[in-house]
């Protein structure tokens, strides 16, 4: 048995659905992404791109943005809140500064913010259950500005959390850390999947197979398809590329099943994940991590 069964089945509340309000508006003069207006996602290319300086730029701009409202999203953590409030500061506050919120009605998800609480592994839709004292919640911040898509995710704990709450969030930043160490130009992804599975593995966790990475820049999701554990992928990692890094980590094992609203992916065995992201492009030299505040520049 996992060494830290103990505590994940002792120490939190179990999530069920409770209501999903009505999604929010976007002001008319906003600029939308494809999908705003119909749910439909149009398919990504097969190919990677290869990024001029200019999309760099803008993804820059876009990345900081998604950074900065993620952050005030944590920041707003606290026991009572709902998800469903949390979804309305990140809807206001990217709306505010002329930014769509990306996850809203992308293929019909009727939020703007993806709110994971417990064992949701991701894609949580925010509603009204409110936050209790030892959870732990991530949020996935994503946002479309000057026609690119910012994308981060971060986790928080929620008033008192156990050792192995607290332990499970440390391991996915570090794993998450890990991977952006690994990503360098003229080295193959599968680089990125062995340094996170190597964390996983430190800590005792399991790394989520299900879900992965993604190129993003003027698509949400497109090639290349990051794997947070072991594989033998062949990519070369070349300048120019821009991707995410995300894994999520679980207490148990990593198998997942969907609730019924056909996005809430949820472990198995009741075990919490933990899950942090960042959006980072390869460079002549290395990597430069794009979802960074502005305002408060830390990994």
């Amino acid at each position: 048995m996992n060494k830290h069964s103990k505590a994940r089945f002792g120490s939190h509340f179990p999530v069920t659905p409770h209501e999903i309000t009505p999604k929010l508006n976007v002001p008319a003069g906003i600029p939308k992404p494809p999908y705003a207006l119909t749910g439909e996602v149009i398919p990504p290319p097969v190919t990677v791109a290869l990024h001029k300086p200019d999309t760099i730029s803008r993804m820059r701009a876009a990345c900081g943005l998604a950074r900065e409202v993620l952050d005030l999203a944590c920041a707003s953590v606290e026991v009572g809140i709902t998800t469903d409030e949390i979804d309305k500061i990140v809807h206001s506050a990217l709306c505010e500064r002329g930014a769509y919120p990306s996850p809203l009605n992308y293929a019909g998800f009727p939020k703007s913010v993806c709110s994971s609480v417990n064992e949701v592994i991701c894609h949580g839709i925010p509603d009204t259950r409110p936050l209790m004292d030892g959870d732990i919640v991530s949020f996935d911040v994503s946002c479309f500005l000057d026609s690119v898509h910012g994308d981060n995710c971060g986790t928080v704990a929620v008033g008192n959390v156990d050792e192995a709450g607290a332990t499970l969030i440390k391991a996915a930043k570090e794993g998450m850390m890990a991977g952006i160490a690994a990503a360098k130009p003229g080295g193959c992804l599968t680089a990125v999947g062995a340094a996170i599975h190597e964390v996983a593995d430190k800590y005792n966790f399991s790394s989520v197979r299900k879900y992965c990475g993604h190129g993003v820049a003027d698509v949400f999701h497109a090639p290349p398809y990051v794997k947070h554990f072991r594989n033998s992928d062949e990519c070369l990692l070349l300048p120019g590329m821009i991707f995410t890094i995300e894994p999520m980590f679980v207490e148990g094992n990593q198998a997942s099943t969907t609730w019924t609203d056909n996005w809430t992916a949820v472990t198995v065995d009741g075990g919490r994940a933990a899950q942090f992201e960042h959006a980072i492009v390869i460079t002549e030299d290395g990597s430069e991590i794009l979802t960074l505040n502005p305002n408060n520049p830390v990994p």
